[in-house]
């Protein structure tokens, strides 16, 4: 395994976005068991929320374990740039969750990922 880099705390930011809120998280995990109990409390916290989009990446066994999920929002355009920005960056011991509370105007053609992960 090379080298990679990750990060030292949680930061959370939010945007709105034509009325819809978005609240991205980075979270410093090991395992993907955390991952899938840190994606069950979020949903608990905002269990009101219409989507929460993932990606994340663990070193396991010297590997890299990687997974993205769009949670309902169109293919492809939430938790794959998600994880593109993890790959392009080294970035590993990882998650994004981006909770979205929709404001009732779709976001055609908006890589929202871009505009949170600046």
């Amino acid at each position: 395994m090379d080298s990679f880099i990750t990060i030292k705390d949680t930061v959370t930011t939010q945007i709105v976005e034509k009325k819809s809120k978005f609240i991205a998280k980075l979270i410093y995990v090991e395992t993907e068991e955390e991952v899938e109990n840190i994606i069950k409390e979020t949903r608990k916290q905002y269990f009101d929320a219409r989507h929460h989009c993932i990606a994340y990446r663990v070193i396991k066994d010297n590997n890299i374990i990687e997974k993205a999920n769009d949670d309902g929002e169109p293919s492809g355009t939430a938790g794959a740039p998600m994880l593109k920005i993890l790959q392009n960056n080294n970035l590993c011991n990882v998650l994004i969750i981006v909770t979205r509370y929709f404001g009732g105007t779709l976001l055609r053609n908006r890589r929202i990922s871009k505009s949170i992960f600046r």
